[in-house]
C-alpha cells in the first residue's frame, strides 16, 4: 500500500507537533508518523523546562496554546545557589501580568506532548501511529518511507523529528559529529508533598555537604520536582540509582518524606554531538531536534532549539513548495539547513561552557572558590555563580528570528 502526502513529519514528539502546527499555521496539509502508539508509556519528566522564547515561536503558529502550556505549568520566581553548604546568591522576581507569557514554565514534557497533540488534532494534522520508519529513499522527486507496517509513504518533503536514534538519519547515512562527556549523572523525579509542599524556588547546590561535596539541582516543576546528583570520578552510578543508595542521597538534600515520592530514576552521560548536515543531498530530507543534535542539558537547549528548528523547516518546506523553480526550493531546505546548524553548533558550545564550569579543573576550580570567598561583599561574583552552571544566554550568532 502506497500513499502521498505533500509533507510528512516523523515523530510526535514536541518538535515534530511543533513542525506539523507550523506547517498547518502556513496552511500546508501534513501527516505525522509515530513509530508508538497515541497513548505510549512516556517515562519521566524529560524536558520540563520551555523557555518564553519558546512559547512566542509555538504562540505563532497556534495562538493560545503558549498561554495554555503556561497555565499547565510552573513559574518559579526564586531562585538559590549555594557554595558548600553556604547560600551565595538568591533573588525573587516579580510575578508577570497575567496577560503576557511568562519568561518559561515548568510542566513534564508528557503535558507539553499531550497539549501540542490537542492542538495538532484541533488544526487538522493527520496522524499515523504504530508507523515506524524502516526504509528511506530520497529522489529528484521527493522522499519514500517504508514503515514496518509494509506502508509505503510518498512525500515531497519530510521533517524528520524522530529523536536521538533518528532512524531517517541513519538511512540517510549522516553522522553526529562530537563526544561524549565525561562523568556521570542521576536524575530523578519526585512527586510534591501536597500536605506539605516545599518553597516554589530552583535551588543549585555547588559541594552540597549532605551528599560527599556533589553538585546538586532542584527545580520544580508541575507536580514535582526534578533533582538532579552529579558524581564524583570514580563514582559508581549504581550505588545512586536505586534502592536505599538512591534513598540515602535524596534524604540528605530534600524532607525525608521525598525519598519515598520517587516516581523515575535515571542515569546518564552527555552526548555533545550535532549532525554533519542537516539535510540531504537532495534537499528533500530536514533534520530536526534530537534527530540533528543531543546537548548537555545545562541550559535547556534540547526541546527549545528543537522547537525552533521546526518551525524553520516548516518555513523552508513552504516556501519549497511555494515555487516551481528546483534550484529556488533546494535553496530554501539549504537555507534552513546551515541556518539550523550554526544554532546547533552554538548552542552544543554554550551547552559545553556550563559542563567545563561544572566539572572543573584546577584553574577552574580556584576561581570557583575566590567568587564564592567574594561573593558577600561584591553581588556580581554570586550573580556568577548562579548563571554560569547554564550556559550562555546570548542568541545564535546571526539568528534575527530564534533564542536557540
Amino acid at each position: 500500500m502506497s500513499s502521498f502526502r505533500p509533507v510528512v513529519v516523523v515523530g510526535a514528539g514536541p518538535v515534530g507537533l511543533s513542525a506539523a502546527l507550523a506547517l498547518r499555521a502556513l496552511g500546508r496539509p501534513v501527516t505525522v508518523l509515530e513509530s508508538g502508539a497515541q497513548d505510549r508509556p512516556r517515562p519521566g519528566s524529560r524536558a520540563i523546562f520551555v523557555h518564553g522564547a519558546t512559547l512566542e515561536v509555538l504562540d505563532r503558529s497556534c495562538p493560545g496554546v503558549g498561554a495554555e502550556l503556561a497555565a499547565h505549568g510552573l513559574v518559579w520566581q526564586t531562585k538559590r545557589t549555594f557554595y558548600a553548604g553556604r547560600e551565595v546568591y538568591a533573588r525573587t522576581y516579580p510575578v508577570p501580568a497575567s496577560t503576557t507569557l511568562p519568561h518559561f514554565t515548568s510542566l513534564p514534557q508528557v503535558e507539553t506532548e499531550r497539549l501540542l497533540l490537542q492542538a495538532g488534532k484541533a488544526a487538522g494534522v493527520e496522524f499515523a501511529w504504530n508507523e515506524q520508519v524502516s526504509g528511506v529513499t530520497v529522489d529528484d522527486d521527493g522522499v519514500t518511507l517504508t514503515t514496518a507496517t509494509g506502508t509505503t509513504w510518498q512525500a515531497s518533503y519530510v521533517i524528520a523529528a524522530d529523536g536521538s536514534r533518528s532512524a531517517v538519519r541513519r538511512a540517510l547515512g549522516i553522522p553526529l559529529e562530537g563526544s561524549r562527556s565525561d562523568g556521570w549523572y542521576i536524575v530523578v523525579d519526585v512527586e510534591e508533598d501536597a500536605a506539605d509542599p516545599l518553597p516554589v524556588e530552583r535551588v543549585f547546590h555547588y559541594g552540597h555537604p549532605g551528599v560527599g561535596g556533589r553538585n546538586v539541582l532542584l527545580v520544580p516543576f508541575a507536580g514535582g520536582w526534578r533533582v538532579d546528583l552529579q558524581l564524583h570520578d570514580g563514582d559508581d552510578p549504581a550505588d545512586f540509582s536505586d534502592g536505599e543508595g538512591l534513598r540515602d542521597w535524596l534524604r540528605a538534600v530534600l524532607p525525608p518524606v521525598y525519598a519515598e515520592r520517587v516516581g523515575w530514576a535515571s542515569t546518564y552521560q552527555f552526548l555533545q554531538v550535532v549532525a554533519a548536515d542537516f539535510t540531504d543531498p537532495r534537499s528533500r530530507v530536514l533534520l530536526t531536534g534530537e534527530a540533528a543534535h543531543l546537548f548537555a542539558p545545562f541550559g535547556a537547549r534540547g526541546m527549545n532549539s528543537g522547537v525552533p528548528d521546526a518551525d524553520a523547516a516548516a518555513t523552508a518546506v513552504h516556501l519549497a513548495l511555494s515555487t516551481v523553480v528546483p534550484e529556488r526550493a533546494a535553496a530554501a531546505v539549504r537555507d534552513f539547513a546551515i541556518s539550523r546548524r550554526r544554532a546547533a553548533v552554538y548552542n552544543c558550545d554554550a551547552a559545553g561552557t556550563a559542563l567545563t564550569h561544572l566539572r572543573p579543573d584546577a584553574g577552574e576550580r580556584a576561581r570557583l572558590d575566590a567568587a564564592a570567598a567574594g561573593s558577600a561583599d561584591d553581588p556580581k561574583l554570586g550573580h556568577w555563580l548562579d548563571i554560569a552552571p547554564y550556559g550562555p544566554r546570548d542568541a545564535p550568532p546571526g539568528s534575527t528570528i530564534y533564542k536557540y
